[in-house]
Formats: structure tokens, sequence, C-alpha cells
């Protein structure tokens, strides 16, 4: 699937800061089922200073600094991505969960998606004994690591519920886990923690979902805004699959990836200082839509496919 992406974020200040240093996540990744075709970043008021670079997991991070009095920043994020469908699996044929857990203890990579940086804690993610005992329940000795990885997907689904409102970033997970209520960040961060305290490697994706679900299909739970889901690695041979607690799904063609990392901390689209005063004002709207497929003519030319 092809998608056009329009992220538009909305800061009002309660007075003028003279000085804002922010860093920015807000641009789809290459990666693997995921090519990004176009990606652009605005700003109104311009900055002072712009800076691109890719931090430790791969993701864009593009750092902006103010040094003129301003009362509103606008940024505007597009992009147009193509992500291909998880292929099919059976989760039947998968290897057994402890056998996971064996590998990824022995790894002795250091590269930015190694299984082993995703089984320790992390800041926003704590091992979790109730969590972890949780999650045991439905990972008996010997389950294949896909079945018993769906079951906790539907689980959450199941017992949480979502709520937007009721938790911010500063949220402790524990809290969390006892009122069973929140957003797909919450979600992400409960899964992360039950798996980790198997000691299975588990990390946290941000994101997209598309605005407009296919004929037939419901929309799904965290359209219109950043979304959050997790990637689980499910051994050598199967890799990193990622899981959406929030509507129970693998994610797949709906789901574009943004920025990878241990917690909502590695992966936060806005984050930085500014010197200001009073309320702060924060709007933000996503808008995801699917476009035609190109035709690749003579000399690899594309033209836009027609209407079907």
């Amino acid at each position: 699937m092809r998608f056009d992406v329009t992220h538009l974020t909305v800061y009002d200040w309660g007075a003028p800061a003279p000085v804002a240093d922010c860093r920015l996540r807000l641009s789809p990744i290459e990666r693997r089922r995921q090519k990004v075709h176009l990606s652009r970043l605005a700003f109104d008021p311009e900055p002072d200073h712009v800076v691109d670079e890719v931090d430790w997991f791969g993701n864009h991070v593009t750092r902006i600094a103010f040094r003129a009095p301003h009362s509103r920043l606008t940024l505007r994020s597009t992009a147009t991505v193509t992500v291909e469908p998880m292929p099919a699996l059976d989760p039947l044929l998968s290897p057994p969960w402890e056998e996971v857990a064996a590998h990824a203890a022995l790894s002795r990579s250091l590269a930015p998606d190694d299984p082993v940086q995703f089984v320790f804690p992390s800041r926003l993610v704590a091992l979790t004994p109730a969590v972890t005992r949780w999650t045991a329940e439905i990972f008996p000795p010997g389950r294949p690591i896909l079945e018993a990885v769906l079951a906790l997907n539907a689980r959450i689904h199941a017992e949480f519920r979502y709520a937007p409102g009721v938790t911010d970033v500063a949220t402790p997970l524990a809290r969390v886990f006892e009122e069973k209520r929140g957003v797909c960040q919450d979600f992400a961060h409960v899964m992360i923690a039950g798996l980790r305290g198997l000691g299975l490697p588990a990390a946290y994706v941000g994101g997209y979902l598309r605005t407009l679900p296919p004929p037939g299909k419901p929309r799904l739970e965290g359209a219109d805004a950043m979304h959050a889901w997790v990637e689980v690695w499910c051994g050598p041979s199967l890799g990193w699959i990622g899981f959406d607690p929030t509507n129970a799904v693998l994610a797949s063609d709906d789901h574009i990836v943004v920025a990878f990392g241990r917690d909502y901390a590695d992966t936060a689209p806005v984050i930085g200082i500014l010197s200001s005063s009073g309320e702060q004002g924060l709007a933000v709207s996503v808008d995801v839509v699917e476009v035609p497929a190109p035709i690749t003519g003579l000399a690899g030319a594309e033209f836009a496919a027609p209407p079907a």
C-alpha cells in the first residue's frame, strides 16, 4: 500500500518564548517492508538552526533551535510511503518461546536492532513482577512464540480499556496495569514489560495508522494521531514481528513506522526545552490517505495508476 501522510503539530506558548530547542522524530524511516519515497518537514516560524541526524536506532532526528521570541510553533511533516503486508505465518510452526529467550541471551552483537538490547528494563518500562506473572499465565512451557504473543496481544485488548486523557507520559506502568486503562502508549509499555520479564526481546514502535480502513474492515483505534505498537524478536528465522495490542492485530500494511526504540522515551515525536511562562496549548492532527500505486513505464518512469 502507498500512503500520503500529513502530521500537523501546533504549540501555543502562554507567553513569547525567546529561546527553544527541540528534537523531532516525525519522519518515517526506511526498514524492511517499508520504503519512503518523499519526506519533508516545514516550520513556522523558521528555526535559527536546523540539523538532521540519525540516532542509535536508525531513527531520523531533526534538531531545531530558536533564538528569537515566538508565541506559536507549527510543525508540518509530510511523507509518501509504501508499506508491504506481512507474509502469512503459521503460529504453531514458530519456535518455543523459551528457545527464543535463550537465543537472545546468547547474543553478542552491538547492532541497533540486536535482541539483547531489548530484554532489559528501560527508562519507562520497569520489570514489574505483577505484569510478569500475568504474562506468564499464557506462556506455558513449550508454547510456540507466535501463538503465545498473539494471545498476549488479544488479552491486553480484551482486558484494558482505551481511555484517552486518563494517563500521560509520566503515568507509572504499574498504575496502568492496576487500573487496566490508558492509550496505545500504555498498552505497548505493558506488553513490553511482560515479555521482557520472561526474557523475550520487545521493542516500542511509534508511527501512524491508515485513516480510513479498507472496505468491510473496522477502523483501527489510534488513527488520526501518533500510534504505538510493539515489535517482538521471534528468533533468528522469523526476526522482528509487529503486534498492535490496542487493536489486537498484527502490524501490517496499515502501520507506518516513524521510530523504533526501547520505549516511548526513545521515540518521542517532539521533545525539548523552552523559556516561557503560562499554560501551553497543543493541537495535533494526522491524516494517512491511501494513494494509487504508480505504474512503471519505459525507462523506469513512474505514472499514477488510474482510479479503480
